[in-house]
């Protein structure tokens, strides 16, 4: 017997108890009575802490809103980002700039009416329920002084 097959042999009993030992623990993991709850409330956690980094995300970079200069600047890029995601498909990043963009805005009703005409009925629903998760402080970034931003 060469060394080559050995070391092959060795290889496939190695394999076989690799196998053997992810599906006899894969059966144990799912006949436990516990299995979908703990599934599902570490899928919860999950969404739940993607919802507050999301959020985290969108009150930084947020610029003083007594620079109307740069809450204009600042409007009209996340705008332009949006809607270059929006291009590609990549409508989660996207209605995150859109969201950021409508914070800043002094008529942000306005602008949600554009937005409505103009972007799909499934994205405008995404954005919609991204501004009702925000708080009002958050919402109302911009409501004192600068200029119009529609």
């Amino acid at each position: 017997m060469s060394a080559r097959l050995i070391a092959g042999i060795v290889a496939g009993i190695c394999g076989t108890f690799f196998l053997g030992y992810c599906v006899y623990f894969d059966r144990k993991r799912r006949s436990d009575p516990l299995f979908k709850q703990k599934l599902l409330e570490k899928r919860r956690k999950a969404k739940q802490a993607q919802q507050e980094a999301s959020m985290e995300e969108l009150r930084t970079g947020i610029p003083d809103k007594r620079d109307a200069a740069a809450v204009q600047q600042f409007f009209m890029e996340e705008v332009q980002k949006g809607e270059e995601l929006l291009a590609l498909g990549e409508f989660e990043q996207a209605v995150s700039h859109l969201t950021k963009a409508v914070a800043v805005c002094n008529h942000p009703q306005q602008l949600l009416q554009l937005f409505h005409g103009t972007l799909p009925d499934h994205v405008f629903q995404l954005l919609i329920e991204r501004l009702n998760d925000m708080s009002p402080s958050q919402q109302v970034q911009s409501s004192d002084g600068g200029d119009s931003l529609d």
